[in-house]
């Protein structure tokens, strides 16, 4: 018995060690046939289409995780409430009771939905749905890229486009 349950385990390590062989081996693929011509223009942050202003790394505001968390926990909970809605629609479960697993369900229901309540109350209590503007900071880095790479690249363009 032992045998087989390490064999079943052997299976289940030889598809990781193979897979993490797999990514390791496109990884070094990848890495010997790119090319890697670094240039302030390919090292400069990108921030769609237009060159960034400030700190690329400057920190979100903590608020936005937080309304996050919250949104998704109360999500995930009132999914909960679907399959029990769809249980307490069966009308011969209900029926088949005398009644008793509809008490039982629709009070297990509102204890469900009142501990919902007091965690939003919560949250709101401590202030975590109130939304305060930080201040703003804007960092200079000093770093610009010359106008003559962005010309000789717009005049190479031109030249292969035609």
């Amino acid at each position: 018995m032992e045998n087989t349950q390490l064999s079943e385990f052997g299976v289940i390590l030889l598809f990781i060690v193979g897979g993490l062989l797999f990514c390791i081996l496109l990884l070094s693929i990848s890495k010997f046939l790119r090319l890697s011509k670094p240039n302030p223009e390919k090292l400069s942050s990108y921030e769609c289409g237009e060159d960034a202003e400030g700190n690329p790394w400057a920190q979100l505001n903590i608020r936005f995780y937080v309304i996050a968390i919250i949104f998704i926990l109360f999500e995930v909970e009132i999914v909960f409430l679907f399959p029990w809605a769809t249980v307490f629609g069966q009308k011969h479960l209900i029926e088949g009771t005398g009644g008793l697993w509809a008490w039982f369900s629709i009070t297990e229901a509102f204890i469900f939905v009142a501990i919902l309540i007091l965690g939003l109350a919560y949250v709101w209590a401590k202030g975590y749905l109130d939304w305060v503007k930080p201040e703003q900071k804007t960092v200079h880095t000093g770093f610009t890229v010359p106008e003559k790479y962005y010309k000789e690249i717009n005049d190479k363009y031109k030249s292969t486009a035609k």
